[in-house]
């Protein structure tokens, strides 16, 4: 008797019944009733012919492929935040006149586009690529537009922080006969920086949320709200730590009002998405980073508010700022990584989304599935 790998999909057969046996009429031909709530491999029953149906993809690969972004791209959506909200914030020292601030939001912003620059070349695998990039403008393109953001804001931010750096050297940088000139420059970089400030923090959820990732698709109406609370928290608390506490009021202001929408923002984007769409922003690795960003944002948000007392404190609460804005950048960007690797997570939320809308008597459009 043969075998083959085909004979494990049936149940076993259970011994056939002679002719004229129990049940069967004069003669032993009569005929019996097929049961079809059973199953039997003898022919005269109905038997399954699957298996209980599952929830996959074709060989297991995911539905939907995920940009391939990893640490760099992770470490340029925190210093792009950084940047963007420290623009702001020198921007409003240098309108009041408050100096230290104005000093420090500036080092800040340079240092940030000097990390986040490079770490942007290095993921996108070759340099030229960055300036092939900006040989468009594209307004319907997030990536185009933020190309040219992130450049414009750079060009103002190195221009003040160039004169800040003269002033702190005692002017012995030799600039020579351009010192006046990058004097006279320096109040319109400053408004330059300042504009492109808060477009550069906002841009980089606007991107993810321009992507088919399940998780950063559905988040896309709350996430650019948080991201740019979230660059404020990280921006106070990195001035609030440089700047003496009698300079650095503005600071605890932006600072606080990051905390609070920050950890608001991020509760009203949960709500509004689909279960198993914002599940990656609560379990796992991701659940884990966005837990301690929420714990971290608390802490620091109380130290604000004894900042003004304590430089200690003050120190302490920034850097726990800063942190709470990195993890949850790095929160997002693996969470959306973790929602394309569920089939589930692709196909259910936009059934359940084509169903809501027949069920509204939407039906000329019903394609599409998005809020």
């Amino acid at each position: 008797m043969t075998h083959s790998e085909y004979d494990e999909y049936r149940p076993p057969e259970p011994p056939r019944r002679r002719r004229g046996g129990r049940g069967a009429g004069p003669g032993g031909k009569g005929k019996r009733r097929r049961d079809l709530t059973e199953s039997g491999g003898d022919g005269s029953r109905e038997m399954a012919m699957v298996e209980d149906v599952e929830f996959e993809s074709y060989y297991g690969r995911p539905v939907v492929k995920a940009p391939p972004w990893e640490t760099p791209i992770g470490i340029y959506l925190f210093v792009g935040g950084l940047a963007g909200a420290s623009g702001l914030l020198q921007a409003g020292a240098a309108l009041t006149g408050n100096t230290e601030l104005r000093r420090s939001a500036r080092l800040v912003a340079i240092a940030a586009v000097g990390v986040g620059t490079p770490a942007l070349v290095i993921d996108l695998g070759r340099p030229e690529r960055f300036l092939h990039m900006m040989r468009v403008f594209k307004v319907s393109s997030p990536m185009s537009l933020g190309t040219w953001i992130l450049s414009s804001y750079a060009s103002g931010a190195a221009m003040t922080a160039a004169n800040e750096v003269d002033r702190l050297t005692g002017e012995r940088l030799p600039f020579g006969p351009l010192r006046p000139l990058l004097r006279l420059a320096e109040g319109p970089s400053a408004v330059l920086q300042g504009v492109m400030g808060a477009p550069l923090a906002a841009y980089t959820a606007v991107l993810l949320g321009d992507t088919a990732v399940p998780t950063w698709n559905a988040a896309r109406h709350g996430l650019p709200f948080v991201f740019v609370s979230s660059a404020s928290l990280a921006a106070g608390g990195m001035a609030m730590a440089l700047t003496s506490q009698k300079n650095a009021g503005p600071a605890r202001l932006l600072a606080a009002a990051g905390v609070i929408g920050d950890i608001v923002g991020m509760h009203f984007t949960k709500s509004r998405m689909h279960p198993l769409e914002s599940e990656p922003l609560e379990e796992g690795t991701p659940g884990k980073l966005l837990t301690w960003a929420e714990r971290l944002a608390v802490a620091g948000g109380i130290g604000t508010l004894l900042a003004r007392r304590s430089r200690t404190v003050a120190v302490a609460s920034g850097l726990a700022l800063a942190g709470a804005s990195a993890l949850t950048r790095f929160g997002v960007l693996h969470a959306g990584h973790e929602s394309v690797k569920d089939p589930r997570r692709v196909m259910i939320p936009q059934k359940d989304r084509l169903e809501k809308r027949r069920a509204a008597g939407i039906t000329d459009d019903s394609i599409t599935t998005g809020w």
